[in-house]
């Protein structure tokens, strides 16, 4: 293998490497992962037929593990690219079109999806590169059809009580939130009435939470939020509702991982975080809140 690995990701963590801070830790996991991975993927790049792109895939715990990409020259050599820990989602985040750009320093991808749901433009790193290389090397793209399954990376995080509500009022909400998404896809296509009616809408928000405030906690006022967090574009700081969580292990190292599905401004996704950095005990109903770094799987139709 040419290259040496030089720098230790963040959220390697996250997948219960949390001891592994030197780089010879982490070289000897790269070609561990290297020599026995779970999963190879290959194809050309740019049309050459000499350079051949890889990705070597090996799971530590269910649906997590370190992806090692690199190239292999016209002597069948290895060249070491990057390393990255990965946790694969579960289910369907978004049906909305994505679309997909190269970062500038490395062959490696950000997909940025327009969810209304959300509020913000979703930037996350692209984790099944190889299939969006393959059909760009087809001359296919755009593909339409695809969904987005959406997973993510936590550093930090805790849980919160959730806000009680009663049946009546979460059916208010969730009619009110479908009222909304409504309103904003009608103001994208230049609807005055629409604009002008988010306008208000906005204003009356702006004006209870400022009444309230002074009484009442932030976090009693805000059920769930998704916001850009730092300098990085595909890290974020969210607060969302458990709806299902599990605890698994790292086979290597026997560190606890807590899985958790997530529901964060009627988008749905999974996290996993480090035991050691998750305080309290997360329940289903329960709110987690924390740092994550957002990564995503586009589903091609067959």
């Amino acid at each position: 293998m040419k290259s040496e690995v030089r720098f230790l990701h963040k959220f390697l963590k996250s997948i219960g490497f949390s001891e592994y801070t030197t780089t010879r830790k982490i070289q000897e996991l790269v070609k561990d992962v290297i020599m026995n991975p779970e999963s190879r993927n290959y194809t050309t790049l740019n049309g050459n037929e000499d350079t051949v792109l890889v990705e070597f895939c090996k799971d530590f715990a269910e649906n997590m593990g370190i992806a090692v990409c690199g190239e292999f020259d016209e002597s069948d050599n290895f060249i070491f690219y990057y390393y990255y820990p990965y946790l694969r989602g579960t289910g369907i985040s978004s049906m909305e079109d994505v679309s997909v750009e190269r970062h500038a320093a490395v062959e490696s991808y950000a997909g940025v999806c327009d969810d209304i749901k959300v509020g913000v433009t979703l930037i996350f790193y692209l984790q099944n590169m190889i299939p969006y290389i393959k059909y760009k090397n087809a001359d296919k793209l755009p593909v339409r059809g695809t969904s987005l399954t959406l997973s993510a990376l936590a550093s930090q995080g805790s849980i919160m009580m959730p806000i009680i509500k009663s049946e009546n009022q979460k059916k208010k909400i969730q009619q009110s939130t479908i009222t909304r998404n409504q309103l904003i896809e009608a103001a994208r296509r230049g609807d005055e009435d629409a604009i002008e009616s988010l306008t208000l809408e906005d204003m009356d928000t702006y004006t209870t939470i400022s009444k309230r405030i002074q009484k009442e906690d932030v976090f009693s006022l805000v059920d769930t939020y998704f916001m850009p967090y730092g300098v990085e574009c595909d890290q974020y700081s969210v607060l969302g509702e458990i709806s299902e969580y599990h605890t698994v292990m790292n086979k290597l190292t026997k560190e606890k991982i807590c899985f958790m599905t997530i529901n964060c401004n009627e988008l749905t996704f999974d996290v996993c975080i480090n035991e050691k950095d998750l305080y309290g005990e997360p329940k289903i109903g329960r709110r987690f809140k924390g740092v994550v770094r957002l990564q995503g799987a586009v589903n091609y139709p067959e």
